[in-house]
Formats: structure tokens, C-alpha cells, sequence
């Protein structure tokens, strides 16, 4: 079965075998792929300034500005890969000038204050980008 999907704004539609794509394995890439994760990556440092301050507000565990920060995201729309329930959390990125929650999280999976699987979405879970280092 062919699939297509957007790895840092590229259509990929197919791998190369024991090859590299993005810094990932292609077989990685293809489980990441076939498990939903069709977005593409974004640096820390590319990140809004509000976005580096929720990771290390992850990062430190906490306080969260939000009641709704850390709650389990449920993944209902797939864009991630697949996990069991409880795997991944949501937090606000707080948006300049909104008057309530805005459209910016960040969902993390594993452990909490655990930052090395965060993704980042700027329109309400509609897409995300992996987070790189």
C-alpha cells in the first residue's frame, strides 16, 4: 500500500530501504508515518517565545498557568502515533492578545517533565510538528 505524507513541508511517497530520512531510519519513519504522524519537525529555537517557556515549564514539572495543563490528551484526531491511553499531555502555549486559551499546545508523550517527544501545533490539535533539539 503506497502512502504519502509531508515531512518538513516535502510529499514523501516513499522510503528508501536502510536508508535515512530527517535523522530517522526509514523503518522508523514508516511506523511514525503508518501510526498517523504525517506532520513535519520544528527546532526549539523556532518555536515562539511562549512555546520555549511551556517546554521548560514542562521540563521544571510545573506550576502551569492553565488548570487544563498536563491533562491526558486523547488523540482522537490520529495525527500522532499510536499509544495507549495516558501516553501523551496537553499544554496551553499561551497566545498574545487572546482572551482565552487560543489555538497553541504542546502534547508530550512518556513520562512527564520528559520534553524528548513533544509536539507542537499552532491551530488547535488540526496538525502538529515534532519537536527537535
Amino acid at each position: 500500500m503506497a502512502r504519502k505524507w509531508l515531512r518538513d513541508g516535502v510529499l514523501i511517497a516513499a522510503l528508501t530501504v536502510g536508508g535515512l530520512v530527517g535523522g530517522f531510519s526509514s523503518g522508523a519513519w514508516a511506523r511514525e508515518a503508518q501510526e498517523g504522524q504525517g506532520g513535519g519537525t520544528i527546532a526549539a529555537a523556532q518555536l515562539p517565545p511562549e512555546a520555549v517557556s511551556t517546554l521548560n515549564l514542562i521540563a521544571a514539572g510545573g506550576p502551569y498557568p492553565y488548570e487544563k495543563d498536563g491533562v491526558v490528551f486523547g488523540n482522537r484526531e490520529r495525527l500522532l502515533p499510536s499509544h495507549r491511553r495516558g501516553y501523551y499531555h496537553e499544554y496551553t502555549v499561551p497566545t498574545p492578545g487572546a482572551r482565552d486559551r487560543g489555538a497553541r499546545r504542546i502534547v508530550c508523550g512518556g513520562p512527564l517533565r520528559r520534553t524528548s517527544n513533544c509536539y507542537y501545533s499552532d491551530d488547535h490539535y488540526a496538525s502538529f510538528n515534532r519537536i527537535i533539539e
